[in-house]
């Protein structure tokens, strides 16, 4: 398959508005040709009618003059109508071709950036892409004006038409010279203004925490340089394109001027006619029209190449997972580890029995992240194999593998909505919604899923204080609930997935002592029976393990339950205990 680029993007968004492109190109052609016989008709009703005092002939190109206003005007209409609709669909098809590979089950468009800067590529960067099919018919068309204002000009004087005819190529090319800047500033000034797109997103996301740890001030100093630096960027790319825009002007006019120049004097000389002088002199200001369109339509593709670059980075990005083979059924939740290397964990080797609550500690909370990534097939691992039910999950569909291996994830988000819709998936979406999976989709099932998750997190005093109770209305994210509430109710989505292997992140961090005991009481009954893995440092969950395995340096240094590791094992004791 050829390499994604810049350049192909452009080309298959143009290709997808073919039709609509052609349609407006020849519709904009005729209203530019419409445009360039105003001034020869104009010297016709002169010469023809006005010279010779002939009321018919006046009559006959007065009318001719009318057909041509209605073509150019029916003609730009509809051509531009044509040609916003391909912009808008060519936009729009991008972002949605964007928004599959982000969301892409083998993930890998987020790595190295920041959710603000993957919006703006499917945004601001899209838009640039798909104006293209609009400027692009209207580039057509301006050169077809520049070609019949020259053949008209031939009709009328061979000097001049050879004139328009030499020149307009050059300005072509000295266009394309100097648009070259100007892409280079704008793929520039794009790359910035998405890094701080993204700095403030991250920023507006985390900002309980910032001021939590007192980190306003730094937070703010890190945007402030990010803006300053898009500011520059900014100035940067449009003083390019006033230069750009500017220099070719200036030289589109001196241009004219030397037409209107030699029409003049042919016309001083008596080599043409008062009529086809007022023709060479309409047409030499008609000539500022798609010259100016063509010095607009080349600023645009100039950015718009640079806007198509950045979209090929994001669509060609490497997928962090691969795997494509189906889970075979019924999955009885035994994992097994070996060899395992990855961020910090050193040849790891591990095993979780089918049907276990099982406790999980590391000495270094960064071992824990790496394992919910590699857990939950959001990153291959260096080296080393996880395994379930003797299955290497690296050949697996990562889909798949989510399905029957739940991974719920310390900062779990909730969204805009009722809290039944947080915790199990609405009713008509086949089970896809926020709560996953897969197997209950009758109404019966649905509520008794409902009610024994949120009983077993804690969330039902949650929905005791929503005016609806369940069907009660959850803010952005779950900004309306305290941290604890959200943790519970993000347990509850976990629990109700009812998968075959749940994998918990430190699960209860934000509830206190009893609420986390009524938790843990619940987890373990109604996950009787099936694989829970808790990775956590929590005393009263662990305390509740069939088993406990203690990692410190990247390895397995213990396993057995939480009393005697506690008795036993100094490392873990400082780990859990301190």
């Amino acid at each position: 398959m050829p390499q994604l680029t810049g350049g192909r993007v452009l080309r298959e968004a143009l290709r997808g508005q073919a039709g609509r492109i052609t349609g407006s190109a020849l519709l904009s052609t005729g209203h530019q040709a419409g445009e360039a016989m105003v001034p020869v008709v104009i010297g016709m009703v002169v010469d023809r009618a006005v010279g010779t005092g002939s009321s018919s002939e006046l009559l006959l190109w007065l009318a001719v003059l009318g057909a041509v206003f209605l073509t150019l005007s029916f003609s730009f209409r509809f051509g531009a109508r044509l040609g916003e609709r391909a912009a808008e669909q060519a936009g729009h098809l991008l972002r949605v071709r964007l928004t599959d590979r982000v969301l892409d089950r083998r993930g890998g468009a987020d790595t190295g950036r920041l959710p603000g800067a993957l919006a703006s590529v499917a945004t601001s960067d899209a838009a640039r892409v798909g104006m293209i099919a609009l400027v692009l018919p209207l580039g057509v068309a301006g050169i077809l004006g520049l070609v019949v204002g020259a053949v008209a000009l031939l009709r009328v004087s061979l000097p001049l038409g050879l004139l328009v005819l030499f020149g307009t190529p050059l300005m072509m090319g000295l266009a394309h010279v100097l648009g070259r800047p100007l892409q280079r500033r704008s793929e520039v000034e794009q790359d910035r203004i998405a890094h701080t797109a993204g700095l403030a997103a991250d920023m507006v996301g985390g900002l309980r925490v910032l001021k939590g740890i007192g980190a306003e001030r730094a937070a703010a100093e890190r945007y402030r340089l990010s803006s300053r630096a898009a500011l520059t960027a900014t100035v940067h790319a449009a003083r390019a394109k006033s230069w750009h825009d500017g220099t070719l002007l200036a030289v589109n006019g001196l241009f004219l001027a030397v037409v209107a120049l030699v029409g003049g004097r042919l016309a001083a000389d008596g080599t043409i006619s008062i009529g086809a002088l007022i023709a060479a002199v309409g047409m030499a200001q008609y000539l500022i029209g798609p010259l100016s369109m063509l010095v607009w339509v080349n600023g645009e593709l100039a950015q718009g190449r640079g806007s198509a670059v950045r979209i090929a980075e994001v669509l060609a990005s490497a997928p962090a997972v691969g795997g494509d083979a189906p889970l075979p059924g019924p999955v009885t939740g035994r994992l097994a580890v070996r060899g395992l290397t990855h961020a910090g964990l050193r040849g790891l080797d591990l095993d979780v029995t089918a049907g276990q609550l099982v406790g999980l500690v590391t000495a270094d909370p960064a071992h824990a992240e790496a394992l919910v990534d590699l857990l939950g097939r959001e990153r291959e691992p260096d080296s080393g194999t996880i395994t379930l039910d003797g299955h290497d999950l690296s050949t697996l569909d990562p889909e798949a593998v989510r399905g029957a291996l739940l991974v719920a994830a310390h900062d779990a988000d909730l969204f805009e909505g009722t809290l039944r819709d947080n915790v199990v998936a609405p009713a008509g979406s086949n089970g896809n919604g926020p709560g996953l999976p897969h197997q209950r989709t009758s109404p019966a099932d649905t509520h008794g899923l409902l009610s024994a998750a949120l009983a077993a997190s804690g969330a039902d005093e949650v929905a005791a204080t929503l005016d609806g109770g369940v069907d009660g209305a959850l803010a952005e994210r779950g900004r309306s609930l305290s941290g604890g509430q959200r943790q519970r109710v993000a347990l509850a989505r976990a629990l109700a997935a009812d998968a075959p292997v749940l994998v918990l992140h430190e699960p209860t961090t934000a509830v206190d002592a009893v609420t986390e005991l009524h938790i843990v009481h619940g987890v373990r009954r109604l996950r009787e029976g099936r694989t829970t893995i808790v990775i956590t440092t929590s005393p009263a969950l662990l305390a509740a393990a069939d088993t406990v395995h203690f990692v410190a340096d990247g390895a397995l240094t213990a396993s057995g339950t939480h009393e005697q590791l506690v008795r036993e094992h100094t490392g873990y004791r400082a780990t859990v205990l301190a």
